[in-house]
């Protein structure tokens, strides 16, 4: 019975989307306030019935009804609890059904806290937003409905993927999720400001808070995809150049180029149609992301191999969300005013060679994604990988970090180089000491590891540098600096931390990419290995059985200097009902570096086992780096002048709902 009441919220809350969208649009048109009004609480209506539809799903899963078809092909009765819940999302289905459930969740959420936006404006955002959740309803329900039946019903299910079943797979989609879903609202903010034909410095004030909160779940989510490709899949990397992941990164890029664009509208009254443009590529991104997973062209260990028929279906959605969005457009960006002019030398030139390297870096990752499935149509055979982008990423990456870190010190308008060159001595000396540590340290090469060092530090101690430079440091008691400090805009606050987030990142990934050591040997039982200052012992051996699924358990004492000070248990488990088997990497973490180890296959003889022993300098610093740059971006969308900082306009008469007299 519960299923086929969440069969029946989805039907309701299709229904409740063309509602929202009609009245919504149509009220807008008209301006008539009690249909703008009816489109509103729809929006709300929607949450509630698909929260519904979504409850229901997730106690098919919790209590093992394998009368649901999905339920059948994605989970098991002896499955823990927290992966039964996660397997919800971890299909196609389910996750279509959180895709729409998150969408319906930033519709209501603008119905709610949109009460600064003029009212026709956000009658026509909420009208796209129902548009947007009409489609992926309509999809859901003709191709991939979660609450098909079976009859009759098997004993238990096909268990979910063994790789999905980890903690960070658990809550890496609802924030990926979050991210993708999110900029649908800049997207829906972009088309109602085509329809009105006007953007203004409010426009961008109101749109870059949903940017903001969405980029920061992006960030999130694509870091904890990260670490989970790191330590689940046992090879030791953070990132594969998969098609999946950039998948993610692509829409990661367009965010960022967004956000900073947003700035320029809001500050400069500038960059309007680039601005609005952006939004509707960072959303179209996201749905391409949506359709490389689940069309089946792809082969991950991220993707859902589906029906292709199902990878057409989004791909119409994808082409008319798209196409009509860059039509319209085409048809009214021409009627948006020009704003004001700049210099190429202000802080609006540095934000528009920002928008310019993030933009190519993301058209470098679409080629190179892409450029493989187009010329399979035409059978020509190439492969794209780490070599293509690792060879073309630096000379985007570089210059981009250069420009982070000076362009908040520089002016509107028109800016004087020298002099902002002049108050970045100190980052600059910091940063030459960071790097002949690393030459200290590492030596001299390879050259581009002390190349990728001085990015880093630039980032970070122009980011802290900045907040120096705003209250005074050092040039004022520090009584006053304090009082300066506390006295800053939390957005500062938010985009120092997150431009210091960047360059710890980076410090992570030079660390890991350029310093990496790795052996790979044989042990036995009592053997030792050496690798970078530890000294290892297997110690045993051991099998294990352990709820869904039986283990093979290594024990390696881990030595420093003669102590003890870690043990480490990798292990190689082996699913039954998938008839899968997974590699679990063992870690021992500090600040520095990780000591990473991997049990194999035995080896012929059956007296040993292959072992695979990493060691990661810096490593960890791309995780705390990316949970730096969330911070950044939550404490950016708490800013109080993002909600109420619009300046109040003349109150406009009051619209009614008669029709002028013919």
């Amino acid at each position: 019975m519960i299923p086929e009441i969440g069969h029946y919220a989805l039907v309701l809350a299709l229904l409740l989307a063309i509602v929202q969208s009609i009245l919504s649009l149509a009220g807008a048109a008209r301006r008539d306030t009690a249909w703008m009004e009816a489109g509103r609480m729809a929006a709300f209506a929607q949450l509630g019935v698909v929260t519904i539809a979504f409850l229901a799903l997730m106690q098919a899963y919790v209590v093992s009804d394998f009368s649901v078809l999905n339920v059948v092909e994605n989970s098991h009765s002896l499955k823990p609890m927290l992966y039964k819940v996660s397997g919800v999302w971890g299909n196609h289905e389910g996750s279509m059904l959180l895709w729409v459930l998150m969408l319906a969740l930033f519709g209501a959420a603008v119905a709610s806290f949109g009460r600064n936006i003029p009212p026709t404006l956000k009658a026509r955002v909420l009208g796209v937003q129902g548009l947007i959740g009409l489609g992926f309803l309509l999809f859901m329900l003709l191709t991939s409905n979660p609450f098909v039946r079976i009859d009759p019903a098997p004993l238990d299910g096909n268990d979910l993927n063994p790789l999905l079943q980890d903690p960070g797979l658990a809550f890496h989609p609802p924030f990926l999720y979050l991210g993708y879903v999110g900029f649908s609202v800049a997207f829906s903010f972009a088309v109602a400001a085509l329809i009105e034909g006007r953007v203004d410095p409010a426009w961008g004030r109101w749109v870059r808070p949903w940017t903001l909160v969405a980029w920061a779940s992006l960030t999130m989510g694509i870091a904890m995809g990260s670490w989970w490709a790191y330590y689940e899949l046992g090879w030791g990397g953070w990132w594969f150049w998969d098609p999946v992941e950039n998948a993610s990164l692509m829409p990661w890029l367009a965010g960022t180029a967004l956000l900073h664009s947003a700035i320029v509208v809001e500050k400069r009254d500038a960059l309007k149609t680039w601005t609005i443009l952006l939004a509707i590529l960072t959303f179209s991104l996201s749905l391409l992301g949506t359709f490389l997973v689940r069309s089946g062209v792809l082969t991950s260990v991220h993707a859902f191999a589906v029906d292709p028929q199902r990878g057409v279906a989004v791909l119409i959605l994808l082409g008319l969300a798209t196409g009509g969005a860059l039509l319209l457009f085409a048809l009214r960006a021409h009627s948006l005013k020009v704003g004001g002019l700049f210099a190429p030398v202000s802080r609006e030139g540095a934000l528009v060679l920002n928008n310019l390297l993030l933009s190519v870096s993301a058209a470098v990752v679409l080629i190179g994604t892409l450029m493989p499935l187009l010329l399979d149509v035409f059978g020509h055979k190439i492969s794209v990988g780490a070599p293509y982008f690792n060879f073309i990423t630096p000379f985007l990456a570089i210059p981009l970090v250069l420009f982070m870190a000076a362009g908040p010190f520089l002016s509107w308008k028109r800016a004087d180089l020298p002099g902002v060159l002049g108050r970045l001595w100190v980052a600059g000396l910091l940063t030459a000491i960071v790097v002949l540590a690393a030459l200290w340290q590492q030596g001299v090469r390879p050259v581009m590891a002390l190349v990728g060092i001085a990015m880093a530090g630039w980032a970070v101690f122009g980011a802290v540098w900045e907040i120096a430079d705003r209250v005074k440091l050092f040039r004022v008691p520090a009584r006053d600096s304090l009082s300066r400090a506390r006295g800053l805009p939390l957005g500062a606050w938010g985009t120092a931390t997150a431009h210091a987030g960047m360059g710890i990142a980076i410090a992570g990934m030079v660390g890991t990419s350029f310093w990496l050591t790795e052996d790979v040997r044989v042990m036995g039982i009592g053997d030792k290995a050496a690798i970078a200052g530890y000294e290892l012992t297997l110690d045993k051996v051991e099998d294990l059985r352990v709820a869904n699924y039986t283990t093979e358990m290594g024990h390696f004492t881990v030595r420093r200097d003669g102590q003890t000070i870690a043990t480490l248990t990798p292990e190689r488990r082996w699913y039954p009902v998938a008839k899968m088997q997974t590699t679990e990497a063992a870690i021992y973490t500090t600040f520095a570096a990780d000591l990473y180890a991997v049990l194999g296959e035995p080896n012929g003889d059956g007296k040993g086992w292959v072992v695979r022993l990493y060691h990661h300098p810096l490593v960890p610093w791309i995780w705390i780096g990316s949970l730096v740059m969330v911070l950044g971006g939550l404490l950016s969308v708490s800013d109080r002048r993002l909600r109420v900082g619009v300046p109040a306009r003349r109150a406009a008469p009051a619209v009614s709902n008669l029709q002028p007299a013919e």
